[in-house]
């Protein structure tokens, strides 16, 4: 399971903070940050999901009030 988080979409709410230690608050941004997240395009950033991480990764992403956040299974079809 990966994540893709899209940090010019998000909007500082930190609900995914809230929700995963994968995500971290950025004050001075005004963002979340996505911890150890590889930038793969202008601020796409995406990594791997641990197995014991993967239902609060989950909620990360649902609680996100903009879809920042968008969570593939294995197999690379969207979750979330």
């Amino acid at each position: 399971m990966h994540i893709e988080y899209d940090r010019d979409t998000c909007i500082g709410m930190f609900q995914c903070v809230d929700e995963w230690d994968g995500f971290e608050k950025n004050l001075d941004a005004g963002k979340a940050d996505l911890v150890e997240g590889e930038e793969r395009e202008e601020d796409l950033f995406v990594r791997e999901v641990p197995e014991d991480a993967e239902f609060e990764a989950e909620f990360a992403a649902r609680v996100c009030p903009v879809d920042a956040i968008k969570l593939y299974d294995d197999d690379g079809e969207q979750i979330v």
